[in-house]
């Protein structure tokens, strides 16, 4: 029997993307984000969950798509990497995605060294990207990240 791969897909600019299922903690409608001074470019702000403050990563810029305002009919994924809850925008959500093992193929076997992609699912219409949550932001980011929630818990 096939092990199954769950992810959660959604789309950018109307290519499929996925994150595992298991580092999921919600999906969102948009809310207003605040500002985070000093925070590395690849944050677009903060938002408050349920009391949790939460960065939003602008995954546009990762993955070199244009700029776009996130919009009230867009989505918020809220997440978790081995490091800490973030949270990304999203265009259009797909829902929960099953994955058969013989139709995921790692990163590795495309492009060795593929940046920020745990692999491939292949679908009928296409492909979807998965994200590697825990390399989304470098090391500098993590840190300058950290500094910057800290700088903003003590304000």
């Amino acid at each position: 029997m096939s092990h199954l791969h769950q992810f959660v897909g959604f789309s950018l600019e109307g290519h499929g993307y996925a994150v595992p299922l298991s580092q999921v903690e919600r999906v969102v409608h948009a809310v207003e984000m605040a500002p985070l001074p000093k925070a590395p470019d690849i944050i677009l702000g903060v938002i408050n969950f349920s009391g949790r403050i939460i960065p939003v990563v602008d995954i546009r810029q990762r993955f070199r798509l244009p700029a776009k305002e996130t919009e009230i009919y867009d989505f918020l994924i809220i997440a978790r990497t081995s490091r800490r809850e973030i949270a990304f925008t999203a265009e259009a959500m797909a829902g929960v995605l099953d994955c058969p093992e013989e139709e995921f193929i790692t990163a590795e076997k495309i492009v060795p060294g593929l940046e920020y992609v745990q692999g491939v699912m292949r679908l009928k219409d296409g492909l979807i990207f998965i994200h590697d949550l825990d390399q989304f932001l470098s090391l500098d980011e993590e840190r300058s990240l950290e500094k910057a929630m800290k700088e903003m818990g003590s304000q």
